[in-house]
């Protein structure tokens, strides 16, 4: 109460006025009147210290629920507050606490519903797609054994199947994503907290990768510091590296390259993900970590280019952020500012700065 600079002032003022009160009655009436102002100032400054004490201990009251309430606690009422507009302030925050949970409640709900949703097509998707695969390698097998087609149509037919084959395997990887980002919106992704080593996470993720970077003649060169690890969840971890990974192999082109450097020091484990390609324009960089967002220069999506309706990365930093890291995208340059090609450095601390 006394560190309150207007109780200050107010107590300062009120000081000073009684002081003047004393020696006004001292002068002009005498010792008895300056004793009885002196008694009636005393009295009416104790009466309110002890009703501004009160006051002061209901608010620190009030206070200290809305900070519970803030940290989670639900059951909480404001009906012991019984004091004039304090109460009428408790009972209007009981009433905004309580709608505020209602929504959340609804909006938990709705989110759950539609990750609930969204793992039934998942899983509804799952037995066609399966078919449709069987069914175009059965179709490629009866055109390499047919006799009665010509090897020029049967190449024609050949690289079609080839290019069902390829739309199918987009369609499983968007859906699996789309699954993924669903369930973390949704908040029932359920991340583990334990010691990770980003070297066998870089490597893991590699392996998964090695068949495609074969087929897109890029390299992939890996530069990993023994002993880097950080609090957090290995599986996701590997999930978020491999779309970057993936996303710089695409953009690298052919006969291109992909770096990736693991290292730690005192504040952070680090990765580094680099490419070759051409970069990311200014216009677009603000915007590659937005969901379904492709810049102008990106071209139509192909058969096999799955990150082209710009999920991968998105899933990639929803993944980072939910274990505390961060996850950022730059151009990597010379000496002299030529752009070298696309850079994404992923950071998981250490300890809080």
């Amino acid at each position: 109460m006394l560190r309150n600079r207007e109780i200050a002032r107010f107590s300062a003022g009120v000081l000073a006025i009684s002081a003047a009160a004393v020696a006004a009655a001292y002068c002009f009436v005498g010792d008895a009147a300056a004793a009885c102002v002196a008694a009636t100032v005393i009295l009416l400054t104790c009466v309110f210290a002890v009703f501004t004490h009160a006051r002061y201990q209901e608010l620190s009251l009030l206070s200290s629920k809305i900070d519970a309430i803030l940290n989670g606690d639900r059951n909480l009422s404001f009906e012991g507050m019984q004091e004039g507009e304090l109460s009428i302030l408790a009972n209007e925050l009981d009433k905004m606490v309580s709608r505020l949970y209602l929504t959340t409640d609804q909006l938990e709900r709705e989110s759950a519903s539609l990750a609930d949703s969204l793992a039934d097509i998942s899983h509804q998707l799952k037995t066609p797609m399966t078919s449709m695969s069987i069914m175009c390698e059965l179709m490629k097998t009866r055109v390499r054994e047919s006799s009665n087609i010509d090897e020029d149509d049967a190449r024609y037919l050949l690289g079609k199947l080839r290019s069902v084959q390829l739309l199918q395997e987009r369609v499983r990887w968007l859906v699996s994503v789309l699954l993924k980002l669903a369930r973390i919106d949704a908040g029932v992704v359920k991340l583990a907290t334990q010691q990770v080593d980003a070297a066998v996470v870089v490597k893991e993720a590699a392996e998964s990768l090695a068949i495609p970077f074969d087929l897109a003649n890029v390299e992939l060169v890996l530069n990993l510091e023994d002993g880097s690890s950080y609090i957090g969840d290995a599986a996701w971890s590997r999930e978020a590296i491999l779309n970057v990974m993936k996303n710089c192999m695409e953009h690298a082109g052919e006969g291109g390259c992909v770096e990736v450097s693991v290292s730690h020091d005192a504040l952070a484990c680090r990765i580094c993900i680099q490419d070759t390609g051409p970069g990311i324009s200014p216009e677009d960089l603000p915007h590659v970590f937005e969901r379904f967002y492709r810049g102008e220069d990106s071209g139509e999506a192909t058969a096999t280019d799955s990150s082209g309706v710009g999920i991968g990365l998105s899933l990639a930093q929803s993944l980072v952020s939910a274990q505390g890291g961060a996850i950022k995208a730059s151009n990597a340059r010379d000496r002299d500012g030529a752009v070298l090609g696309a850079r994404f450095d992923i950071v998981f601390f250490s300890v809080t700065v």
